[in-house]
């Protein structure tokens, strides 16, 4: 069951405190990027079997199944995946950066001209889950970027095959070329290039631990996004939100990974008490309840503040990845947030809908 800590009564540490992976995998990793290096496609094949336990022919996406997979996606959420790609585009092209030139008084010209990286490789995780939302998130600033060359590496089923969603959601994106690789050897793959699977300039997207400590190690040889930590959610609420709605938002993170971090804030005992209760009768619901329950129990916590201010600062020191406003007037309080990597606003905006 989630811990509930009143904030008065507890340390900083309890309160701050994240989970780490502390289990070592760079040796692991290191071994599996060599071997990559030197043996290149032939390493890849090998790792998908062992891991993945898929025997492949190929390790890149043809056409005809991209296609067929387009065909097998239901309509309804093909139409949902256009409307988000609609919906990235629109926002990602108000980030397009324009260079400029001054010339001082002199006649000294001065200036910076921005350039696209010429080509970009998209981890997108697979296992039990599957994440179209990766696909679109990371390739539509790509293109929109000006890459001429944007690919995917994503690992496969047992029987060799990538989840039909991911392959639609590609499709609509743009992907120039996908490629049936996961894991630290996806990531040695991009970086080196095979036989198969060109080096790329930049590297994107999220993975396990496995898949960013390949990241840490081949940075310098390759351009990355960052060394993402496990997957975070924090939530704000007052009494007048709806406690199934609060722990709707925290399993959406917390079924994602083990170690990933659901937090509530919130200037209510009893409605702390009522998100605690409706997380019990959630858990047991879930597909992948066994996660969820893990990071809940281990990692989620309900901080009682005493108001909405304190639970804002309390935000700002903790610097969450995912933000949720679930309060009266949440446009009121959006300049006194300092510190999070997106922020979903009102009791009705579900960080998994705006991720």
């Amino acid at each position: 069951m989630i811990k509930i800590l009143e904030f008065q009564k507890v340390t900083k540490e309890e309160i701050f405190s994240r989970v780490v992976n502390e289990v070592d995998v760079s040796c692991i990793v290191s071994e599996i990027i060599e071997n990559v290096k030197e043996k290149k496609d032939k390493a890849l094949y090998y790792y998908c079997e062992k891991f993945d336990k898929a025997k492949l022919s190929s390790l890149e996406v043809t056409k005809e199944e991209i296609d067929e997979a387009y065909n097998k996606v239901d309509k309804e959420f093909l139409r949902i995946l256009n409307k988000a790609a609609e919906n990235i585009k629109k926002f990602h092209l108000k980030q397009v950066r324009e260079g400029f030139k001054i010339k001082d008084e002199d006649g000294i010209i001065i200036g910076q001209k921005i350039t696209p990286v010429d080509s970009a490789g998209l981890y997108v995780p697979g296992g039990t889950a599957a994440y179209p939302s990766t696909v679109l998130m990371d390739s539509i600033p790509a293109k929109i970027a000006g890459c001429k060359e944007v690919v995917i590496v994503t690992p496969p089923d047992s029987l060799g095959n990538i989840n039909p969603v991911i392959l639609a959601a590609a499709k609509i994106a743009g992907v120039d070329r996908i490629f049936k690789v996961g894991g630290a050897q996806a990531i040695a793959a991009l970086a080196y290039g095979t036989e198969t699977i060109p080096k790329v300039d930049k590297i994107v997207g999220p993975g396990n631990s496995f898949v960013a400590e390949a990241k840490k190690q081949v940075f310098g040889e390759v351009s990355i996004d960052m060394i993402a930590g496990p997957s975070e959610i924090l939530v704000i609420a007052d009494d007048k939100s709806n406690p199934k709605f609060v722990a709707a938002d925290m399993l959406s993170q917390a079924e994602h990974d083990k170690l990933a971090n659901a937090v509530l804030i919130t200037d209510s005992l009893e409605f702390a008490k009522e998100v605690q209760r409706e997380l019990e009768i959630q858990i047991p619901k879930l597909e992948r309840k066994e996660i969820a329950r893990c990071s809940i129990d281990n990692n989620g916590k309900i901080i009682v503040c005493d108001n909405l201010s304190q639970a804002i600062e309390i935000s700002n020191e903790i610097a969450p990845e995912h933000l949720e406003l679930c309060v009266d007037n949440p446009f009121d309080y959006l300049d006194k947030i300092r510190h999070a990597g997106s922020i979903f606003m009102g009791r009705y905006c579900p960080e998994a809908l705006g991720d």
